[in-house]
């Protein structure tokens, strides 16, 4: 399956190691098969995933916290 991501969000949060981060929320998209004269065509899929300006992956969770996933360190939007 193909995947793409597409920018919703940007935004600043201090963490809780008192740095500041950038966090990019994205949508992610699959290519829709059902059109096939179209090979640029994109759906959503009704997923957000939240991401640092690095790449590291920010675990957003359902009650609004957020933390980098791989350190632990939790985010507040500035």
């Amino acid at each position: 399956m193909d995947i793409k991501l597409h920018l919703l969000e940007s935004f600043q949060a201090r963490g809780s190691d008192g740095h500041l981060y950038k966090v990019m929320g994205y949508e992610r998209l699959v290519r829709d098969h059902s059109a096939p004269g179209d090979p640029m065509r994109w759906e959503p899929t009704g997923t957000a995933e939240y991401r640092l300006a690095d790449g590291s992956l920010v675990d957003a969770r359902r009650d609004g916290t957020m933390c980098v996933a791989a350190s632990g360190v939790r985010l507040s939007r500035t």
